[in-house]
């Protein structure tokens, strides 16, 4: 688990706390979600990297033209962080050092699931509604634009990423306008792990060349993220594993999402969620929209490796050119 941002009194002038989503943000299957996992909104912070204000510190109000990354780290749902420290701290300066001077991120700190054998706690949509709160400060304490608004994760990330984009597509409340893109870094599709039985599938002919499966062939992260719900939801769910052979896709379900760019790996294991979650993208919002890169011979999360070279500063610059169309 993440510690609390409290402890990092020395990274104070990067801190920004998030007030929770105000009740009638919640709606429809979300909210219903919530009551059953009895999962309230609450205070949540996130840090902020590249530009400060005058003052030096963080979190000045935007500029008319600025972008801001708004960023979810990886962790498989259950660890990991959004500091500058973290494994994510050499993805976030290569962000920002391809995407150009006048781009900001904001990673936030949302809350971590956890099960047996710790406590119950933060099941889904516990970490969607902290995403809700920390869109709405951007768009409206920050004062982004929110077609200059970025939403971006990797791995575990990614997938809470585009559980975002959905919901404000979705459900087009007024208060939350959609984002202007949506960048998807190596994005965990299937945690219902329904590919693992087909020895044909990446999840078995890439376990060798990746590091993902001793997180995957557990099953910590599903039970942290089902809570109360039955044991299928995790493999039938758009919103756990929109990448699953099982999961309930109807034509339609990712309509009006945002132009989209997704990263993956060619020797990724979880490569097949990525592929299925690509084709029903294809299908809602049209290859016109939709940006798919897969680095031959690459594994998980490269972004985050600054040794994995060419190959890292390459992704880097596609999404840097897939950004500056937007």
């Amino acid at each position: 688990m993440a510690p609390p941002l409290e402890s990092y009194e020395k990274d104070a002038p990067s801190i920004a706390w998030v007030e929770p989503v105000p009740p009638e943000l919640i709606v429809d299957e979300i909210h219903d979600l919530a009551e059953r996992n009895g999962v309230k909104p609450m205070k949540v912070g996130g840090f902020w990297l590249g530009p400060k204000g005058s003052d030096g510190i963080a979190g000045q109000p935007a500029k008319p033209d600025e972008r801001v990354i708004y960023y979810f780290h990886g962790g498989a749902h259950v660890r990991g962080s959004a500091h500058p420290s973290s494994a994510m701290g050499a993805g976030y300066e290569g962000l920002l050092q391809h995407l150009g001077p006048n781009t900001r991120i904001f990673s936030l700190e949302y809350r971590l699931a956890s099960a047996a054998p710790f406590a119950q706690e933060n099941p889904f949509p516990a970490a969607l509604l902290d995403a809700i709160a920390g869109y709405r400060y951007l768009i409206h304490t920050v004062g982004f634009n929110p077609r200059q608004v970025i939403i971006s994760g990797d791995s575990s990330g990614g997938g809470l990423a585009l559980n975002l984009v959905r919901y404000l597509a979705l459900y087009k409340l007024p208060q939350l306008p959609q984002a202007g893109g949506l960048l998807l870094l190596s994005p965990t599709m299937d945690w219902g792990k329904t590919y693992a039985d087909d020895p044909n599938s990446a999840y078995c002919r890439n376990v060798r060349s990746d590091f993902v499966e001793t997180v995957m062939e557990v099953d910590y992260t599903p039970r942290a993220l089902r809570g109360n719900m039955p044991e299928d939801f995790v493999r039938k769910s758009l919103w756990i594993s929109p990448g699953s052979r099982e999961a309930e896709w109807k034509p339609g379900a990712f309509s009006g999402l945002p132009p989209t760019f997704i990263l993956a790996g060619e020797a990724e294991q979880t490569l097949d969620g990525m592929h299925a979650v690509r084709d029903l993208l294809l299908q809602d919002i049209g290859e016109e929209r939709l940006t798919y890169v897969e680095m031959p011979d690459t594994a998980h999360d490269i972004i985050l490796f600054k040794w994995f070279e060419p190959e890292r500063t390459q992704s880097l610059v596609k999404i840097a050119e897939w950004a500056q169309k937007l």
